[in-house]
C-alpha cells in the first residue's frame, strides 16, 4: 500500500518533495493549489472557485478536479498542515468536509521543535513551527513517520467547523486563538494603507511589507489576495496609482495628497 502525502500550496510541496528525496522514499505527493483562506466557499465546486480566481494562466478548475480524483484514489493519504497558517488549516478543514468518513492520517506541525539546516548551510532549530510552508525540506524529513490517525469524532468536528465557515461565506478566513474565523473584505486594508506614504512606492513593496507583517503570530494571507486589495483601494481612491496597479512590479502607488 503506497503512501500519498497531501499538501496545500506549491511552496510547502517543494519542501516536502525535497524531504522525500532526502529520506530516499518514493511516496506519492499530491498538491492542492487553491488557497481556501480567501474567496467565496459556499459553493466548493472547482468551477465556482475557478470563476472567482479568474486567472487566464492558471487552469485551476482542471487542477482541482484532478486533485480530488487522485485524492479519492489514494491508498494511504497523509495530510500535512500547520494550524497557524490560514491557508493550511483552511485546507485541512475542507479536507475533513470533502472526505467525510474516509480513513486518513495527518502530520500537524504546529508548535513542533524542528531541527533544520538553512540555505546558507548553517544549522538551526525552529522552536515552534507555524506551518509546513516555512520548514525547509531537511526539517520536514525529520517528521516523516510521525503521522497519526484521525478519529471519527475529530473528523466530524472539523467537518462542522468548515460547514460553519461555508455558511458564513466571508471574503477571508483568518487564524485566531480560537481557530479559523471569517473576516470581512477590508480586513487587511488598514495594514496595506499603513505601508503607503505620500512618496511613490512600488506595489510589490507595499504588498511585500504587508505580507511580512501579517505573518506574526499567524500566517494570514497570500500575496495574490493582498494585491487584489491594493487594486481595489486604488479604484476607491484610497491610493493613487502611477500606472496599472495590476502590474505589481511596474506600478507605483502613494497616498492621496
Amino acid at each position: 500500500m503506497k503512501t500519498t502525502h497531501i499538501i496545500p500550496g506549491d511552496s510547502a510541496a517543494g519542501s516536502l518533495r525535497e524531504a522525500l528525496r532526502i529520506a530516499g522514499r518514493d511516496d506519492d505527493l499530491l498538491v492542492f493549489q487553491d488557497d481556501l483562506s480567501c474567496g467565496p466557499i459556499a459553493d466548493m465546486a472547482p468551477s465556482a472557485r475557478a470563476a472567482w480566481w479568474q486567472m487566464d494562466d492558471w487552469d485551476i478548475e482542471n487542477s482541482l478536479h484532478a486533485f480530488w480524483l487522485n485524492a479519492d484514489r489514494a491508498d494511504r493519504p497523509i495530510v500535512w498542515f500547520g494550524q497557524h497558517s490560514a491557508r493550511e488549516i483552511a485546507f485541512r478543514l475542507a479536507w475533513a468536509w470533502r472526505m467525510a468518513g474516509r480513513s486518513y492520517s495527518v502530520i500537524d506541525v504546529t508548535g513542533l521543535r524542528v531541527p533544520v539546516r538553512w540555505g546558507n548551510g548553517i544549522d538551526g532549530v525552529i522552536q515552534s513551527a507555524q506551518a509546513v510552508s516555512i520548514i525547509p525540506g531537511n526539517g520536514l524529513a525529520t517528521l516523516l513517520g510521525r503521522e497519526r490517525s484521525v478519529s471519527a469524532d475529530e473528523d466530524i468536528l472539523n467537518k462542522r467547523r468548515w460547514e460553519k465557515l461555508m455558511a458564513d461565506n466571508a471574503p477571508f478566513r483568518i487564524v485566531t486563538a480560537d481557530g479559523l474565523a471569517s473576516a470581512p473584505i477590508d480586513h487587511f486594508d488598514a495594514l496595506l494603507l499603513a505601508q503607503a506614504t505620500s512618496e511613490w512606492k512600488m506595489v510589490a513593496a507595499i504588498v511585500g511589507n504587508a505580507l511580512g507583517l501579517s505573518r506574526d503570530p499567524y500566517l494570514q494571507v497570500g500575496d495574490m489576495a493582498l494585491h487584489e486589495r491594493v487594486i481595489s483601494l486604488v479604484e476607491k481612491g484610497s491610493l493613487i496609482a502611477d500606472g496599472d496597479p495590476s502590474e505589481m512590479r511596474a506600478c507605483r502607488i502613494r497616498l492621496p495628497s
